[in-house]
């Protein structure tokens, strides 16, 4: 292999999710394609680098600051959804049930990895949290990690009078039963709703 392909293999693998074989595969379908797409997805990751930043106030990626979202003045600002990336936060906002602001804590505590609450954004949730504050979603995954970061905010932010909730978790629409694990099921059981 030529060592600009080689080059091209070993930086595309470096992504997550890809590995060898998928980067060399996406390496000579980016050679056989058309130049100006190569050129314009270059040109895209060079502007991503170069123009995004984090949103000053809730720490979402952004171009402008205030992001979008922060400075619509049709989302409820007594309102603040946690997040632990921003993939989560374009994953709640696509259905376009919430309409609340956002906050992202770009990752998780995790003793076993050294990730600890100074290497998250909770200080910055914290010095938003004013008396405009009404309730704090907690929405990060029902992990183990996930867990214990909304507990680890929850005991933060409580003392401070405002209302903290956290989202349900349980059986998917469509799963079954017998396919589920226990701790899902425990999970829908304690969540369950009034018909």
């Amino acid at each position: 292999m030529a060592d600009p392909i080689r080059r091209l293999v070993q930086e595309l693998a470096r992504l997550p999710g890809i590995g060898e074989k998928s980067a060399t595969r996406l390496a000579f379908h980016l050679i056989r394609g058309n130049r100006q797409q190569v050129k314009d997805l270059a040109q895209a990751l060079v502007d991503v680098t170069d123009k995004i930043r984090l949103c000053s106030i809730c720490m979402n990626m952004t171009e402008a600051d205030p992001c979008t979202l922060c400075s619509d003045p049709r989302r409820d600002p007594e309102l603040i959804c946690v997040v632990a990336t921003p993939s989560d936060l374009i994953a709640i906002d696509r259905g376009g049930h919430f309409r609340g602001r956002y906050h992202v804590l770009h990752g998780l505590l995790s003793p076993l990895e050294g990730i600890g609450p100074d290497d998250l954004r909770i200080a910055e949730l914290v010095r938003r949290l004013g008396p405009d504050v009404r309730e704090v979603i907690l929405a990060t995954s029902p992990s183990v990690d996930g867990e214990a970061t909304a507990m680890y905010i929850a005991r933060t932010i409580k003392p401070l009078g405002v209302r903290v909730s956290r989202i349900a978790t349980g059986l998917p629409v469509g799963g079954e039963l017998e396919y589920s694990d226990q701790a899902t099921i425990a999970r829908a059981l304690a969540g369950r709703a009034t018909m």
